[in-house]
């Protein structure tokens, strides 16, 4: 039973997932390479500061599935922590702190948008019931919802070579919640830089499918 429940919500999220590719790109020739450890670092606004944590977790638990030691900025550095800094300056204290490869989650953009709902009315073949439903939809007033579509781009770079590695634009439409945001964007992520052949699985373990 304990099986069946997380299978059930696994396939609920897949089902009603709010977050989708729009274009990726791998660098020619590239191919899994093991790495001593993984940074993933959020670009996100401090109002969203709950939105890059939650990001960042749940990729970094992605990675350590797939066997990557994989750290997030959230706990290892605070969210200013290269600030001002020379590219050498920042490299060299990343490689003081072992990483030798980022895996970036910037928010291009946030949209809301506001959309009217008219009133529900069925449809009719007769004049009457046509024209009272219609009477209905003109006379009752319907609602506004107010939406919210994040714009995504993830970078993935080998610090050893300086080079960029991966990259994948996304878009999340309305998500539940942060939390739900994060899983279903790691997921995302990871499993389309597997199919990419930028990583693979380090270890026996099964990574969960999207």
């Amino acid at each position: 039973m304990k099986h069946l429940k997380w299978l059930g919500i696994i396939l609920f999220f897949t089902a009603c997932s709010s977050s989708y590719i729009t274009t990726a790109w791998k660098a020619p020739g590239v191919s899994p390479q093991k790495h001593k450890k993984i940074l993933v670092l959020g670009l996100i606004n401090d109002p969203d500061k709950t939105i890059r944590e939650k990001m960042e977790q749940h990729i970094v638990g992605d990675l350590i599935e797939l066997g990557y030691n994989a750290v997030c900025s959230c706990e290892e550095f605070n969210p200013k922590a290269f600030e001002n800094m020379s590219e050498k300056v920042a490299l060299d204290k990343l490689s003081n702190s072992g990483i030798d490869a980022v895996l970036t989650i910037v928010m291009l953009n946030k949209v809301k948008e506001k959309n009217y709902v008219p009133a529900r009315i069925n449809n009719q073949d007769r004049f009457w019931g046509y024209y009272s439903n219609m009477y209905g939809r003109v006379y009752s007033p319907g609602y506004y919802t107010t939406d919210t579509k994040y714009f995504w781009e993830s970078n993935f770079y080998n610090l050893d070579t300086k080079e960029l590695l991966y990259s994948a634009q996304s878009q999340s439409f309305d998500p539940q919640s942060a939390a739900i945001m994060g899983h279903e964007y790691g997921l995302m992520i990871v499993k389309n830089m597997v199919k990419n052949n930028i990583l693979q699985k380090q270890i026996e373990q099964p990574l969960k499918s999207f």
